[in-house]
């Protein structure tokens, strides 16, 4: 292969990279309707096995600090403080999902849920995350695909 064609290549992966990154809704352009958001954040599909893992990482989800999760027995010191998400799935609807796990306050009134898609959270603890988003918004898509196996 010619050497100028080997540098186009590089430049073509990164342009299919930001168009990838481009279809991304912001965090201040998520549409709800009555706390729902019936649109996927990404257009791609999400992954429930990488859910399941952000859902249990105490760096990322963190959802196990508030939430029971008969699914995740190998887990231990499940939270009692939100409702168990056993049938989560047959509780509530995909875009009901997606908008408590955008912003649960448009659902939840007083919760003490945080916002994982959001640049405003209220207080944070670290200055690192400051106008930054909990989780991206694959990794909602990919949590939300992991809620909806959760059935009754």
């Amino acid at each position: 292969m010619k050497p100028y064609k080997l540098a186009l290549i590089p430049t073509a992966l990164l342009a299919m990279t930001s168009f990838a990154f481009a279809a991304d809704v912001g965090p201040s352009d998520v549409v709800f309707a009555d706390g729902a958001v019936a649109a996927s954040l990404t257009g791609v599909a999400g992954d429930a096995a990488n859910g399941r893992k952000v859902f249990a990482s105490r760096k990322l989800g963190n959802c196990l600090a508030c939430h029971v999760n008969s699914d995740m027995p190998e887990q231990s010191f499940h939270g009692e403080v939100g409702p168990a998400l056993d049938g989560a799935a047959s509780r509530w609807e995909e875009a009901q999902l997606r908008g408590i796990l955008v912003n649960s306050k448009n659902t939840f009134d007083g919760t003490i849920m945080p916002s994982f898609y959001r640049t405003e959270n209220g207080v944070r603890p670290l200055k690192k995350f400051t106008g930054k988003s909990i989780l991206t918004a694959q990794q909602v898509e990919d949590v939300l695909a992991y809620l909806t196996t959760l059935k009754e």
